[in-house]
């Protein structure tokens, strides 16, 4: 499974949802289209990652790429995530997103 970040509303939920991924390998895809394998070092509530023992997925591609082993990568420039397979669930995350969208509307 995958999850687009875009806009404010969703961000604290996704914050929750990756900072349980934190020591899990993902692979992130930026808008330039390159995509990166790591293990999820840290993530911060603007959505930026911090990734360890990277390999790049495209490596014809982006040859450029293959020695770097940690990066930053800033969460404006993401596109997509792919989480681990089985690592998140569906109930825990429809119970964060009753509690964001609670916690929105108690604020209006």
């Amino acid at each position: 499974g995958g999850w687009r970040g875009e806009g404010q509303g969703g961000r604290m939920l996704f914050y929750s949802v990756f900072k349980r991924l934190i020591g899990k390998t993902i692979v992130v895809e930026l808008k330039n289209d390159l995509a990166l394998r790591g293990t999820l070092h840290s993530v911060d509530q603007y959505l930026n990652f911090k990734l360890s023992d990277v390999e790049v997925v495209d490596q014809e591609r982006f040859p450029h790429m293959i020695s770097v082993k940690n990066c930053f990568i800033r969460g404006s420039v993401v596109r997509y995530v792919q989480l681990p397979e089985g690592e998140l669930d569906p109930e825990v995350l429809q119970d964060s997103t009753r509690t964001e969208v609670a916690k929105e509307q108690a604020g209006k």
